[in-house]
């Protein structure tokens, strides 16, 4: 059963979905009284809507009063309840009130309605109208919160609850006249299918007599062909060959809306029933006359710029379709001692794939026999073989070296590091960038103005000059000079090249707006750790208090036994090194931005930051001089303090817990110090220096102490530090460097590779992640670098520069090829052939200028 909504019956019964951080969804709770998502319009006499959606992310009761206000403070909402037990919310509104509002407002307070994303592939598109035309015939489909076409690549992403079932969405584009189907995830990106060129062939083959009088012309001769010859040549061309023109204008007209194809129709048409009209009427003494030349010429011509469009469009997916060749289709895998090949979909987390010398890695996963060096130049853009060995990661796609390896296979399939490339450069190049709203709104009344400016050029010209004639050939050259297709890929094309590129070159883009945002960054901020320094801290010095220099080194190895935090991996590394006995640590838990808790043989201890070691008023000052030192030159300092549990002076019993010779019964105990030296990477101060010639201003953000980050800063020639930074200080500080360059139009990016930096990642105008850090950092940014140089944020920037360049080139010359041509051709200024041409090479035209991206090598790294 269902109940009638405005849009039809919606099914009562549904799947709640809770969307996770990386957009996927987990089965929640099945066989709702109530449907997922339903809008049901109530008979009394205000017409009202109620909206039914699932809300994640909420985690209390303060959560669901936060939605409630709001989603009521949103105009046109009568009443809002929000379900903290379903995780459902249901709005009572008037006409006004959309799902997309409603997704605005509960994103605004912090929350998020439940949604996936799906794909389509749509056929028959030809301009830019006929992209607005599918995305507001997806708009339509209850349950959709966003649609976005591309031109380019022939697809749709849409946004929707999931209510919108693909079916729903593929029937609405084939009522909207065009042809859909969905794209898996996972599918590799496929060509846009273009124009055969036999047409093209055939259409040239068959124009060519039609143009002999113009030939004849030029070299003073008369070679005049008969009327009739020249029906029969132009017939095949304009319904044959032409009739994609019709059918696509049929279609059009069917959905009461233009595009270019109508207009191609609509000229030819008229160019070909002139002559038809004019060699019935007057005979074939008439041939001198008549423009069958003119209807065949456009048809061909514009068949040819399709043809060349179309492979131009092609070659801006050459990046993605580089990644794709690097999958190997099988991989050996080693099972009871025993190789053999196997698909690379039979393969499971754990197995042990050998991996010969010279062939591609077949799986992501990590080193447990060999060593070699690892070309990893197609997916990271390092120019140089890297050396792997025992323990090491080695990503999918790259190529082995000398060596005979057996790795572990970590990742496979979707969660591959070539899949999750694949899928950053293709959702970059399906967005559309901020710029693109002005040709949108160009686009949806392009067809229509240029339709009237076609009858008025035709009432013009017949009633003023009495020459209908003349009037039909100006109409026809309006109606064939105007082109929304250049109009439509101006954008898109340039950035499928600027990503395309740039991936090649290790920068993955991952949306639109990064794309679009970064070539006006003027101020920089860097993490320290992982980012300018190696990341592979290195425990220099021990300094123990009370204890001896084996409990201090062990106590810590047992509090950071389960981080991956780098200074933790530092002390548990020294710790194997000496093979000291590492007890065991339970109540272990992070601090953030401070350091680590745990109990550690019925001790409470604290290992961390200075402040830490303040706000549990631990004295240090016995280490102050050390410390000083130590921080001076630009080591990391951390001390460990034995404390009561819970900080409030007991172990939990009441009872005292000796340590060495003292109690912590009375105040938290000193134990030692840990100093940590990280060296700085050898390619962050020409990195610096780059961004400082681009005119960009640097900054540095870190937990660090002071000492530590003012060493490393002078190292680099960075001038402005924040030091002693907690995670959300970090965000908040990237806010207000952000206030500070608005006022300048500037903007602020922010490169980072920690869990810890993913706040600030997303504060930015744009994020910039190092893929060497954690997949947070990676999913908060916009903008991911494959291996850990900071010199290719500089080059992200400059390819951001250049891309925005092309966007601004390619719109300026399609909009004034169309003020310009449009009046030439209503004046009788351009001949419909000439026209015909000009608009046939003038999407070619934009397309060319975005591939010129492709030549960018990128600053030297």
């Amino acid at each position: 059963m269902g109940v009638m909504s405005s849009d039809g019956l919606i099914p009562q019964r549904g799947v709640l979905l809770d969307i996770a951080t990386m957009g996927r969804f987990t089965l929640k709770a099945c066989c709702m009284t109530s449907s997922f998502f339903e809008s049901t319009r109530m008979t009394s006499a205000t017409h009202a809507q109620v909206w039914r959606f699932p809300v994640t992310g909420m985690t209390c009761a303060s959560c669901v009063a936060r939605v409630e206000k709001a989603l009521a403070a949103t105009p046109g909402v009568a009443s809002a309840s929000v379900n903290f037990a379903t995780e459902e919310a249901s709005v009572q509104g008037d006409d006004a009130v959309t799902l997309a509002v409603l997704k605005a407002a509960v994103d605004k307070a912090g929350y998020a309605i439940g949604s996936q994303t799906l794909r389509l592939r749509i056929g028959d598109m030809t301009c830019a109208s006929c992209a607005g035309r599918v995305e507001k015939a997806l708009l339509k489909v209850p349950g959709v919160l966003s649609a976005q076409v591309n031109l380019a690549l022939e697809t749709a992403a849409v946004q929707a609850t999931s209510q919108a079932l693909l079916p729903d969405l593929i029937a609405a584009v084939q009522k909207a006249g065009y042809t859909a189907a969905g794209i898996q995830d996972g599918a590799p990106a496929a060509p846009p299918q273009g124009t055969p060129w036999w047409p093209i062939a055939v259409g040239a083959a068959l124009t060519a007599p039609l143009l002999l009088p113009m030939v004849g012309m030029v070299f003073g001769q008369s070679w005049a062909l008969n009327g009739w010859l020249q029906l029969a040549f132009a017939t095949p061309v304009q319904f044959w060959l032409g009739a994609r023109f019709y059918r696509a204008g049929f279609k059009a007209v069917r959905a009461r809306a233009g595009n270019m194809d109508l207009l191609v129709a609509l000229g030819t048409s008229a160019a070909y029933g002139l002559s038809v009209y004019l060699l019935l009427t007057q005979g074939a003494h008439a041939a001198a006359h008549l423009y069958f030349e003119a209807s065949s010429v456009v048809i061909t011509l514009v068949l040819l710029g399709k043809w060349m469009e179309a492979r131009a469009k092609h070659q801006t997916l050459d990046a993605i379709r580089a990644l794709n060749a690097l999958r190997p289709e099988v991989a050996r895998r080693r099972l009871n001692g025993q190789d053999t090949e196997v698909p690379l979909a039979a393969l499971r987390t754990g197995d042990i794939v050998v991996v010969r010398p010279g062939e591609r890695i077949a799986v992501d996963g990590e080193i447990t026999e060999g060593r070699t060096e690892v070309d990893a130049s197609l997916i990271t853009g390092e120019s140089l073989p890297v050396h792997k060995e025992v323990g090491d990661h080695v990503t999918g796609g790259a190529v082995n070296g000398e060596g005979l390896l057996l790795v572990r296979a970590t990742a496979l399939g979707a969660e591959s590091t070539l899949a999750r490339m694949v899928r950053m450069v293709e959702s970059a190049q399906a967005k559309k960038a901020p710029i693109q709203r002005l040709v949108d709104q160009v686009s949806a009344v392009f067809v229509p103005v240029v339709l009237g400016t076609a009858l008025l050029t035709l009432l013009g010209w017949g009633l003023a000059a009495g020459d209908w004639e003349v009037a039909i050939l100006n109409a026809v050259a309006v109606l064939v000079i105007a082109c929304p297709c250049a109009l439509g890929l101006a954008t898109p094309t340039a950035i499928m090249a600027g990503t395309g590129v740039a991936a090649r070159h290790g920068i993955l883009i991952k949306d639109a707006d990064a794309l679009e945002v970064a070539h006006r960054i003027t101020l920089v901020a860097f993490d320290k750790t992982g980012t300018l320094t190696e990341g592979k801290p290195q425990l220099v010095a021990l300094a123990p208090h009370h204890i001896s220099r084996g409990d201090l080194l062990a106590w810590s190895a047992a509090i950071q036994s389960g981080s991956e935090h780098p200074l933790g991996k530092a002390v548990t590394q020294l710790a194997a090194q000496e093979h000291s006995p590492v007890p065991t640590a339970t109540d272990v838990r992070a601090v953030a931005g401070r350091g680590m808790a745990a109990t550690v043989g019925g001790r409470a201890l604290r290992l961390g930051s200075p402040r830490f070691m303040q706000e549990l008023q631990v004295d240090i000052s016995p280490f102050a001089a050390q410390a000083d030192a130590l921080e001076a030159e630009g080591r990391t300092v951390s001390y460990l303090a034995a404390v009561t549990d819970g900080m409030d002076g007991t172990d939990g019993t009441g009872s005292a817990v000796e340590v060495g010779t003292a109690s912590t019964t009375d105040k938290p105990i000193l134990l030692g110090l840990l100093a940590f030296g990280d060296s700085v990477k050898t390619t962050a101060a020409p990195a610096i220096a780059l961004l400082h010639t681009l005119g960009i201003q640097t900054a540095l953000l870190t937990g660090d102490n002071p000492g530590s980050a003012n060493a490393v800063a002078r190292a680099l020639g960075i001038t402005t530090v924040y030091a002693q930074v907690l995670p959300g200080d970090k965000a908040r500080i990237v806010d207000e460097l952000k206030a500070q360059t608005a006022g300048r139009g500037g903007r602020v990016a922010m490169v980072g590779d920690g869990i810890n930096d993913a706040p600030a990642l997303a504060a930015a105008d744009v994020g910039i992640a190092m893929s060497t850090g954690t997949d947070v950092a990676m999913h908060a940014a916009g903008i991911t670098l494959m291996h850990g140089n900071p010199a290719l944020v500089a080059n992200a920037i400059d390819i951001s520069r250049r891309t925005y360049a092309k966007i601004r080139q390619n719109l300026f010359w399609a909009f004034v090829y169309n003020l310009v041509g449009i009046p030439l051709a209503a004046f009788g200024l351009l001949n419909p052939m000439v026209a015909g041409a000009a608009m046939a090479f003038s999407s070619v035209s934009v397309v060319m200028n975005a591939l010129l991206l492709r030549r960018w090598k990128g600053r030297p790294t």
